[in-house]
Formats: C-alpha cells, sequence, structure tokens
C-alpha cells in the first residue's frame, strides 16, 4: 500500500475537472448498484426452503441496521433503514478501497466530503417535511420567536461544514500516517498500518452514518415535541376558557 495524499485530475470538461476520487465514486456506485441488483435477483428466486449464506447475510446486515435506527427513532425506521444502510454500505467502500492496488480512497477529497455532507443536510429537511409536512417542520424555525431564524440557519450550515471537514480530516490524516510510516519503516510495519487503515474506515463510516442519524432524529423528534407543546397549550387554553364559563354560569 503506498498513500497518496493528492487528488490528480485525470481528464477536463470546459471547467469542469474529473479526479480520480470521482472515477473511484463512479466505480464504487456500479458496483453497489450492480450488487443490489443481483442480490434482488436471488432473494426472488430463493424459496424457503432454500436459504442461501448470502441470503441469510443481506438480511442479518438489514436486521442489524434496522436495529441500530430503531433505538433512535422507533416509528420511523422502515423510512429511514434505506438511506442509512446505503450511506453507510457506500462510506465503508470508499474508505477502504484504497487497500486495494491501484485505487485511493475518495473521502480523502474535501470536494467527496462535502458532496455526502450536502446529501445528509437536504437528505435531513426531506425526511423532516415527509414526517412532519411542510407547515410544521419549517414552524420549528420560528419558535419560540422569529428572531432566532438566523441562529438556526447559521446552525444548520455550520454542523455540514463540520461534517465535510470531519470525515476529510480523518481520512487524510490517516493517509499521511501511513505515509510516513512506510517511508520510516519500510515494509516493516504493513500489517499493523492495514489494521489501522481498516479500523479508522470502518469508524469512521459508522461514525459519519450515526451523525446523518442524528441530525434527522433531531429535525423530527424536535418538531414532535413542538407539536406536543402546541397541543397541550391549546388544551390548557381551552381547559381556561371552560372554567370561566363555568365560573360565570
Amino acid at each position: 500500500m503506498k498513500p497518496d495524499v493528492f487528488v490528480h485530475v485525470i481528464f477536463q470538461i470546459g471547467p469542469l475537472q474529473i479526479t480520480d476520487a470521482i472515477l473511484t465514486i463512479w466505480f464504487i456506485m456500479l458496483v453497489l448498484a450492480g450488487l443490489a441488483f443481483w442480490l434482488s435477483k436471488i432473494l426472488v428466486q430463493s424459496s424457503e426452503e432454500q436459504i442461501s449464506v448470502l441470503q441469510i447475510f443481506a438480511e442479518g446486515t438489514i436486521t442489524v441496521v434496522e436495529s441500530a435506527i430503531r433505538e433512535i427513532l422507533p416509528q420511523h425506521y422502515k423510512l429511514l433503514t434505506p438511506f442509512i444502510l446505503s450511506l453507510w454500505l457506500f462510506l465503508g467502500i470508499a474508505n477502504l478501497i484504497g487497500l486495494i492496488p491501484g485505487f485511493e480512497s475518495p473521502t480523502r477529497d474535501i470536494s467527496i466530503t462535502a458532496a455526502l455532507a450536502v446529501i445528509v443536510f437536504f437528505s435531513v429537511h426531506w425526511f423532516g417535511i415527509k414526517i412532519r409536512g411542510t407547515k410544521t417542520y419549517f414552524k420549528h424555525y420560528l419558535s419560540p420567536s422569529p428572531i432566532l431564524l438566523p441562529f438556526h440557519i447559521i446552525s444548520e450550515i455550520s454542523r455540514t461544514i463540520a461534517l465535510a471537514v470531519r470525515l476529510f480530516g480523518n481520512m487524510i490524516s490517516l493517509e499521511m500516517v501511513a505515509m510516513i510510516l512506510l517511508l520510516v519503516a519500510g515494509f516493516l510495519m504493513p500489517v499493523p498500518i492495514l489494521m489501522l487503515h481498516i479500523i479508522e474506515a470502518l469508524v469512521q463510516a459508522y461514525i459519519f452514518g450515526m451523525l446523518a442519524l442524528i441530525f434527522i432524529a433531531s429535525a423530527v423528534l424536535t418538531h414532535e415535541q413542538t407539536a406536543h407543546e402546541e397541543a397541550a397549550q391549546e388544551g390548557a387554553t381551552q381547559e381556561d376558557a371552560t372554567q370561566d364559563k363555568v365560573k360565570k354560569t
């Protein structure tokens, strides 16, 4: 393994530069799409009497992801499972592909991690609107006072930037540490470096997916809490009105 911390431009289409990281991303997407099509075809053809090891592995993976999501959002885990599972699989492969000769991890490119963070940013709002409704969802940004709207916007933007920089910083530091150790120790350190790369790559993929899940959960649960508070306040107002009528009577 010879880590390369620099991103190289392969070709250019006008002002658009196609780097090795982008080509690697395209390759990973093709592989995941092909695997998904192949697995779905096999699972459809399989019967209850003949359960393959591949089917057990696929169902086990989905069950584990559903359990993790259910711990945070038990009422909406079925809706979130495809997105979180895809994010974990994609990032796991993207972080580990650098171990294959001829490939480099695309997450060492800040533009790739920024794109992933932007996807998470829009996904948070999409799931929030889908679960809570457009009016109810965006009403949260004006509570408890419209004065806080700029602070809500700044918070959304800052955590998106932090999500992108965090993944990029961890992966680029891992590549640099591996490169320095190989230059100093030569081939005396290949196994420890390999284990470090695998563990760190999987941990970073898990953390990125969990942060995305937490962002979505915070949006959904915050709006649900706001709705409950408004309902409770409305109920208290009606109760006070009823008591006033009884007193007048």
